[in-house]
């Protein structure tokens, strides 16, 4: 008797986890705009939508996957009273909006201190620089 009151348990548990919501996690519509010499500089827009891997970001394939296995998290700022170091990394910026996850994205990346560069780092894949 326990052992059959064990399996639906599992079930919920593992609905409540998100198991079986790839569909959700797969989706993206962004828009990307990216300063390669900061924002008194050019701009580069790309587009990038996940549920048939397309845009025109470079390698859409691939960034797909990556978003993927790096979540919506990845877009998340950085912590207010972070301790950073105070390393710049150069006056790029990028502007990431549209929906991933089921979520709206509106982020900002630099690469003014240490916690932005790793922050630009994650997802690097996203922000072509160009020659």
């Amino acid at each position: 008797m326990k052992r059959i009151l064990v399996a639906p348990l599992v079930l919920v548990l593992l609905a409540g986890c998100g198991v079986g919501s790839a569909g959700s996690s797969a989706s993206a519509k962004l828009r990307i705009t990216v300063w390669p010499q900061g924002k008194n500089g050019r701009s580069a827009t790309y587009t990038l939508a996940c549920r048939r891997a397309t845009g025109t970001l470079p390698a859409a394939h691939s960034a797909c996957s990556k978003l993927r296995r790096r979540g919506v998290r990845a877009f998340a700022a950085v912590p207010a009273n972070s301790a950073c170091t105070m390393i710049y990394g150069g006056p790029q910026t990028a502007r990431v909006s549209g929906h991933f996850a089921g979520r709206s994205i509106k982020a900002v990346f630099s690469r003014t201190n240490g916690c932005e560069i790793a922050r630009w780092s994650r997802l690097a894949f996203l922000f072509p620089l160009g020659k």
